[in-house]
């Protein structure tokens, strides 16, 4: 295995980190620890954790030939993500919560919390979208574990600020949660509309200048 670059794992960790970093998923962990006793949640962020990186390491490590079997290319995985990704943000701005099991069960269970975070955070639209594009970069065995390094870095990030900040996001009113959540949802619904325009433009479509 050839060794890995500094800067080049730096920089995939910063991309991680943007689109799948503690500022994205603190949120849905504080939503379920109105829910959710203290013990139940760190017991979720550990089975949602691992659940990440198990999906993180098989998408990042077969990138290449996922992308080759279904005939998709780079810049249609961008609009995909993208879109899908948009959607999530609008129903947070809308307080939909798209694609959670709905209202709260009196009882709710663990099960149910680590179903609440599959979008966000197990299969996050961008964080899947990043490793499809960045792992199918190159053929190479080293890259690939470059960027998985990456991705699973990051989520062992956003596990230890989730264990660290349970008392704190159990503590936090409901009305600040709702606040934040369609605050966060305006700014990931730009980068779900930046993210299609940057497919847009790789497939040669005339976009108007972002800057």
């Amino acid at each position: 295995m050839s060794a890995v670059h500094p800067f080049t794992f730096s920089a995939a960790f910063i991309t991680f980190f943007s689109v799948v970093g503690p500022p994205k998923v603190l949120l849905a962990f504080a939503g379920l620890a109105q829910v959710h006793p203290l013990r139940q949640l760190r017991t979720i962020a550990l089975v949602a954790s691992g659940a990440a990186v198990f999906v993180g390491l098989v998408t990042g490590g077969t990138a290449p030939w996922l992308l080759d079997l279904f005939h998709i290319s780079t810049p249609a995985l961008q609009i995909a993500g993208g879109v899908i990704f948009f959607l999530y943000a609008v129903g947070l701005v809308l307080g939909m919560h798209l694609g959670s099991d709905g209202p709260h069960d009196d009882a709710p269970d663990i099960p149910s919390g680590v179903r609440e975070l599959l979008m966000p955070y197990v299969v996050s639209p961008l964080a899947m979208t990043a490793l499809l594009i960045e792992g199918a970069a190159r053929y190479s065995v080293g890259w690939r574990s470059t960027v998985v390094g990456a991705y699973v870095a990051v989520i062992a990030l956003d596990l230890i600020c989730v264990l660290l900040l349970v008392p704190v996001l159990g503590r936090t009113h409901h009305a600040t949660i709702e606040l934040l959540g369609r605050l966060l949802g305006l700014l990931l619904a730009a980068v779900g509309v930046d993210l299609i325009l940057d497919g847009l433009s790789d497939l040669g479509t005339p976009v108007l200048n972002r800057y």
